[in-house]
């Protein structure tokens, strides 16, 4: 399951504080087109949640001068109101941190933007209980029971598709809760929700009211990209060459976390100390996406993306009817998802 927390990916922090601006001083090209006498060119990326180790990669890359290497500034925009995708989109930031629904739905609608790095690749997202909840053993036993959910409307097919699987109905009842869901499960006011198990999960264990999963894969249910990097066609035709050296040093970002977890972890705390309040929690979460090979994917890559990702999570949504377009209504043509995603500008 893929979900955005309005919008993703995955905190339980309250307050949002400025994000810091990631900003490299450096020599070198300002665009695709500059003189070596012109300052490097900017980089504006979109938060879409307060910091967490999802982005980890970006801060990293910046700490460790991956991106004075490469020439270019790089500058975090806080998240806000309007979802990343909107704001790549109309071209108000170049690159943002999404999820794989929120690409396909705002691709399906008309906006410009597209996967270009799959900063996470294995899912995060799992049907949580309550750990101590004997009555659950399987998803079908989550009939006639109260969901604690977010809005998206991707939440409610899932689980129907996971429950019937499993030999259930797919009929529960759906209060949204937003981030108070996991403390509505914690408490028993709800009996099932959908946490990252790579951040809500740690957590919930620190807080010693751990959960107990049911992996969506296991009852047959794409696999999906729970966090990527996303950009806008027009910005990479235009700015190709800066759109390279800004996924490459992210790249490298990540591989220096997967491979330095705890390392990764502080230079996170390091830049976010008005909102990672919780140390250990982001050092067990960094432990966790890496020991769990949570950004590698399918070739032990970080950063390309699967086609047959797109093509079996952007089918199951597509036949819910969850894709709409510029209309508002359901589509009534299969998308070419190859459209929805390139490598192109992986490498150097």
């Amino acid at each position: 399951m893929t979900l955005s927390r309005p919008n993703q990916q995955a905190s339980l922090i309250a307050t949002l504080a400025i994000v810091s601006l990631l900003a490299l001083a450096g020599c070198g090209s300002s665009g695709d087109n500059a003189t070596t006498s012109e300052p490097p060119p900017t980089v504006t990326v979109a938060l879409d949640w307060t910091p967490n180790t999802n982005h980890i990669g970006v801060y990293v890359a910046q700490q460790l001068g991956y991106y004075k290497d490469a020439k270019i500034n790089v500058k975090a925009l806080p998240y806000a109101d309007t979802p990343p995708e909107t704001l790549v989109a109309r071209g108000r930031a170049d690159f943002g941190f999404g999820y794989q629904a929120g690409v396909a739905y705002a691709r399906a609608s008309g906006l410009d933007v597209l996967q270009v790095f799959a900063s996470i690749a294995k899912p995060q997202y799992a049907i949580g209980v309550n750990a101590g909840d004997k009555s659950i053993k399987s998803p079908k036993d989550l009939d006639g029971k109260i969901y604690a959910g977010f809005g998206t409307p991707d939440e409610g097919p899932a689980l129907k598709y996971v429950i019937r699987k499993d030999g259930g109905s797919g009929n529960f009842r759906t209060i949204t809760l937003n981030t108070a869901a996991y403390e509505a499960v914690y408490s028993k006011k709800a009996d099932f929700t959908i946490p990252a198990t790579t951040w809500e999960g740690v957590q919930a264990k620190l807080l010693g009211k751990p959960l107990r999963y049911f992996q969506f894969s296991d009852y047959g249910f794409p696999i999906q990209y729970s966090s990527l990097i996303e950009s806008s066609g027009a910005y990479l035709k235009s700015n190709g060459r800066t759109a390279r050296r800004f996924l490459s040093a992210t790249q490298r970002g990540y591989e220096y976390a997967n491979s330095h977890p705890l390392q990764a972890a502080e230079i996170l705390l390091k830049a976010n100390p008005q909102t990672l309040k919780d140390p250990q929690l982001v050092r067990e979460s960094a432990k966790l996406l890496a020991a769990g090979r949570y950004y590698q994917g399918a070739s032990d890559a970080i950063g390309p993306v699967d086609e047959s990702v797109w093509n079996n999570y952007g089918n199951f949504l597509y036949d819910s009817k969850l894709l709409t377009g510029k209309d508002g209504k359901p589509l009534t043509a299969r998308p070419n998802w190859s459209t929805f995603f390139t490598n192109d500008y992986l490498g150097n």
